[in-house]
């Protein structure tokens, strides 16, 4: 286990931001479209993070025209670009699937407050 740890060790990148479950995160992710490459942002909220080292990856949830969009997204990927965190949100869960049942202002976060 010690040679996987020092494999894992050397590809993680982790020149992102600390965030949590329950943050508002406005992730760019590189798009190829033939020859040329984009950004393209996509914000929302943290419902869960998962796995650990090389295999992290979050889930980000946010509703466009009344309909739920997620996307998960691994850490490590070399498609994100950067990840900013839009507002710091105050929850007492691990995951947030719940919100997927809420509406409107039920599923609003409190901010923390510092």
């Amino acid at each position: 286990m010690n040679v996987m740890d020092k494999i894992n060790k050397e590809q993680c990148t982790n020149q992102h931001p600390e965030f949590n479950v329950g943050d508002t995160l406005k992730v760019f992710v590189r798009i190829v479209e033939g020859g040329n490459e984009r950004l393209q942002a996509f914000t929302g909220v943290v419902i869960a993070r998962k796995g650990g080292a090389i295999q992290e990856s979050f889930t980000l949830r946010r509703v466009i025209s009344g309909q739920g969009v997620e996307r998960v997204f691994p850490i490590n990927s070399p498609r994100l670009a950067k990840i900013e965190v839009v507002r710091k949100g105050e929850v007492r869960r691990a995951k947030l699937y719940y919100l997927r049942d809420k509406i409107g202002k039920a599923a609003k976060i409190k901010d923390k407050k510092d």
